[in-house]
């Protein structure tokens, strides 16, 4: 299969490589760029957790933060390798936002202390909001801007020719992005065709209604890959 990994950089080599290994072609098709913001200054207090819902709100993190003291609570496989590689001592859970949010109001006590949220300008669950709900007070710290693409780079002529079997996508956001700028390339009939692979219902809902999607079981890649092996069989 010819599938197109919409993930930025640093994200979508390692995937990029699995796929490969796996026999597959793979076009690189970046969707958002990872800006760290400078002079970020993290508040010194005695935070009960440090959440984070992206690898890159791991390696945005300004030198001398001062975190390697805390709870890391991560939300899958590569935002908890991040925190690893950053000598942070991290567990993962619930492999969302929505999933991180639900960990931490049945495991963790409000009268604790504050979270501590690391993310970027733009974030999709609501975990602050989730968390200041249920009693908990939430700081959020916003460590980096995630600067959408502005053409569908080497997509654009492969999707021409219908040569793109599927797309992963893994963020309403990046669905949006994909989307319009398909439509700006006046390639939505070739992008219906393709297999629209989406890491939840909420990025599955940012495409039409009649594009070609199916919705990982469940929020993590591993989930994402096996939907990969059953859409191959029917394609």
């Amino acid at each position: 299969m010819r599938i197109a990994v919409t993930r930025p950089g640093e994200d979508a080599a390692p995937l990029a490589a699995r796929l490969e290994a796996l026999g597959h072609d793979v076009v690189m098709t970046p969707l958002l760029t990872i800006a760290p913001r400078r002079g970020v200054l993290i508040p010194a207090l005695p935070w009960q957790a440090v959440a984070v819902t992206s690898a890159n709100g791991i390696r945005a993190l300004p030198a001398g933060h001062g975190l390697d003291k805390f709870r890391v609570l991560t939300v899958g496989p590569q935002s908890l390798a991040a925190a690893g590689a950053a000598g942070l001592d991290a567990q993962a859970h619930g492999g969302d936002a929505d999933g991180l949010a639900a960990y931490i109001r049945g495991h963790l006590d409000p009268r604790a202390g504050p979270i501590l949220y690391l993310s970027g300008a733009e974030t999709a669950g609501g975990l602050e909001g989730q968390l200041a709900a249920a009693g908990f007070a939430c700081t959020r710290v916003v460590l980096y801007d995630a600067r959408p693409a502005e053409t569908l780079g080497a997509a654009e002529q492969t999707l021409r020719d219908g040569r793109i079997d599927a797309v992963l996508l893994y963020s309403p956001r990046s669905a949006r992005i994909w989307r319009g700028l398909v439509e700006r390339a006046g390639l939505a009939r070739q992008a219906a065709r393709a297999r629209h692979l989406c890491l939840s219902r909420n990025v599955a809902a940012a495409l039409p209604e009649d594009w070609n999607s199916a919705v990982s079981a469940s929020p993590d890649e591993a989930a994402m890959l096996r939907l990969l092996e059953q859409s191959g069989r029917t394609l």
